[in-house]
Parts: C-alpha cells; structure tokens; sequence
C-alpha cells in the first residue's frame, strides 16, 4: 500500500466518523490522523522496518 492509497483508506474511515458522529470536527480527525503516524513512527523505531512494510502488514491484517 501506498501514501496515497493510506491517505484514501484514512479519507473514507474519516468520513464515515463524521457521518455516524456529526458533532466531530476536522480537529477531532487531524488529531487522531496525527496520533495513526506517531504510531507509526514508533513502529518504525522498534522494528526497524520501512513505513511501507508496516503500513503493508496492517493493510493485511
């Protein structure tokens, strides 16, 4: 997978939270957005594996 199909997949969750959650705002999703890549990061740095080989393992999970 992709940025830009991660950043796709990201649209289409953020979207459907903001239709079962109308009161949630850009903020709400920004945040959580940049909460998703912190953990990514993290990931990076205890496995030592590139952000396409875990954005590929979770796509598959």
């Amino acid at each position: 997978m992709n940025s830009d199909q991660l950043e796709g997949k990201w649209k289409q969750v953020r979207g459907k939270f903001k239709e079962e959650y109308g009161d949630l705002t850009d903020d709400d999703t920004t945040h959580a957005e940049g909460k998703f890549d912190q953990m990514l990061g993290r990931l990076q740095e205890k496995t030592g594996k590139t952000k396409e080989d875990i954005k590929s393992w979770i796509d598959k999970q």
